[in-house]
């Protein structure tokens, strides 16, 4: 494919939680039409078969924590095939504007004078609370929601305390694997020890897993496999709730199955 001017275009394109149909109609006619696209780990593998195979494609994610490529490399990239004339995709997990490093990226392109567009993508905490069904905004208990990430480098500055109250719900994205640290945090800066959570593992796809919990019960919770969201807050109630209705039921259907066999 040949570009119509001396230089490409750079799309920065959110490929969403994982379900290819979650796609955008506009991302999904881009990857039909890419020439380039530098990916992230976190993008599904049933998104990334929507590829053509004769698609240049960079992998530009983390292993266990280590970077292929820094982010200036990326940024070097995307203008260099940009400036070959390329229709380039810069594909990212959920929304490109959340923790996607979109900014610098932008901001590389501007300098190099290379035109970009953004397109937007289901970001993580609305495909996490869609998984477990819960409102992340419930006009009787959730006036706001607050996005965030889990550091364990940083001070208990992490958050805007200011900005959280009981009627908040605190998404945080690449929460690890050592639960009872973010409960910790949590419950030090003010949240009650009982204020309902939810974990969700693979949001959207396939593999999804949810586990229901509350902030001093979420230390002795099984780790999930990432990428996963932990949704904190009066509004993952509804989504308990629920779920024990539904074990419950199961379990009272078991126990009618054992009266009722012959002895």
């Amino acid at each position: 494919m040949s570009s119509t001017s001396a230089n490409g275009k750079v799309y920065l394109v959110g490929a969403g939680p994982g379900d290819p149909e979650l796609l955008t109609l506009k991302a999904a006619k881009l990857l039909a039409r890419a020439e380039v696209v530098l990916h992230d780990s976190l993008v599904s593998r049933e998104v990334m078969a929507l590829i053509s195979s004769d698609v240049l494609l960079v992998d530009v994610g983390k292993r266990a924590g280590k970077k292929l490529l820094t982010q200036d490399e990326i940024n070097s990239l995307l203008v260099s095939y940009a400036e070959q004339g390329k229709l380039v995709i810069r594909l990212k997990g959920g929304d490109p504007l959340l923790f996607g490093r979109a900014g610098e990226e932008m901001e590389a392109l501007r300098r190099a004078g290379i035109p970009f567009e953004i397109v937007p993508g289901i970001t993580a905490a609305v495909g996490a609370a869609a998984a477990a069904k819960i409102s992340l905004t419930d006009r009787r208990v959730a006036s706001q929601a607050l996005f965030t990430t889990f550091s364990r480098g940083e001070t208990d500055n992490w958050l805007n305390w200011a900005a959280v109250t009981p009627e908040t719900t605190i998404a945080i994205y690449m929460p690890g694997t050592h639960y009872g640290e973010v409960a910790a945090r949590l419950i030090e800066n003010g949240l009650a020890a009982d204020t309902p959570c939810a974990i969700i593992s693979h949001a959207t796809r396939a593999e999804q897993q949810v586990r229901w919990s509350n902030l001093a019960a979420l230390s002795d919770s099984d780790q999930l496999p990432a990428p996963s969201l932990l949704l904190v807050g009066r509004v993952a109630t509804q989504g308990a709730e629920q779920w024990r209705e539904r074990v419950r039921t199961e379990l009272f259907a078991v126990e009618t199955e054992f009266r009722d066999l012959p002895i």
